[in-house]
């Protein structure tokens, strides 16, 4: 048993890259039906063309099928074995890069490693999350996405990513939305590793790798962490798909603050928390998931 304990362990970093990359893609199928009707929330407008949690999936269904459920869900794994595993892995080093001579590690270090490990995951996986995004919205009933041509045969990842590059204004337009995206995913990575590793320290030692502690832990920070960014989160949706079919879908916005502004004067305060609980629906169990398969998975090849 100690042999084989021995040829499975990894070193870091590629412990925590390959523990990340299993997690995120895990835990992103298993709630794969509430992010799409999340997405699609976000990016209604005012039309309200999908209206409740439960209700947009029997929509879904009714309208798309049970693969509508999942669409987009194949880009988002591939998307997000490299942000998990780069979130993780920088995440990882940084702590000990900030750590006390004794090895502890302060909360403002821990928030200002989750903040830069966020970043550098949003730098290496955009384009697959704005493309990610697109293939979810185009073959929706949207009412202010009337281009039938797309929501009849969207095209697949790599084919939106040229027509993306060909079409909308060459690299810049496959990092469309990155500041608003930025502006959430940091300070949520920074927000759900905090919570997590603190919480976690607060638990008995001999019962911190039981599955069931790592589930209720990060159900509670993803949870948390996702409500207090969730503006800018339906901010980057937007920005994602404001060039979609010609711009048909209405979103003109010239900045992040002017989106912010626009939103409220047109949809009220609500406007900035379409989706929430379909969100809460999502990133509860798939964080909860995420932890619980990262420490999982960081134990075994340790």
């Amino acid at each position: 048993m100690e042999n084989k304990r021995s040829a499975l362990s990894l070193p870091e970093p590629a412990l925590s890259l390959v523990s990340g990359g299993i997690a995120g893609a895990l835990s992103r199928t298993a709630v794969s039906p509430m992010e799409r009707v999340k997405v699609l929330q976000q990016v209604q407008g005012s039309t309200n063309s999908y209206q409740g949690v439960f209700g947009s999936v029997r929509q879904i269904w009714r309208e798309e099928g049970y693969r509508g459920l999942y669409r987009g869900n194949g880009i988002n794994c591939i998307r997000v074995i490299p942000y998990s595993a780069v979130q993780y892995a920088s995440y990882q080093r940084l702590k000990r890069f900030l750590a006390r001579p004794d090895g502890s590690l302060s909360t403002e270090s821990r928030l200002v490693a989750g903040t830069v490990a966020g970043f550098l995951s949003v730098l290496v996986s955009y384009p697959m999350d704005l493309v990610k995004t697109r293939l979810s919205v185009q073959t929706a009933q949207l009412r202010n996405l009337k281009s039938r041509a797309s929501i009849e045969k969207p095209p697949g990842m790599w084919q939106s990513l040229v027509n993306i590059y060909r079409n909308e204004g060459g690299i810049p337009a496959l990092y469309r939305g990155i500041m608003p995206t930025s502006w959430g995913v940091a300070p949520y990575t920074a927000l759900n590793f905090t919570m997590y590793e603190s919480m976690k320290e607060l638990v008995p030692e001999k019962h911190r790798k039981n599955p069931a502690i790592a589930l209720t832990l990060g159900a509670i920070s993803g949870g948390v962490g996702q409500t207090i960014i969730y503006p800018m989160d339906v901010l980057r949706r937007r920005f994602q798909v404001a060039t979609l079919g010609g711009g048909e879908m209405g979103f003109q916005y010239k900045s992040t603050p002017d989106a912010l502004v626009q939103i409220v004067r047109k949809e009220g305060y609500k406007g900035l928390y379409k989706g929430l609980p379909a969100n809460i629906w999502k990133i509860c169990p798939s964080m909860a998931v995420q932890w619980m398969s990262y420490d999982l998975i960081r134990n075994l090849l340790q």
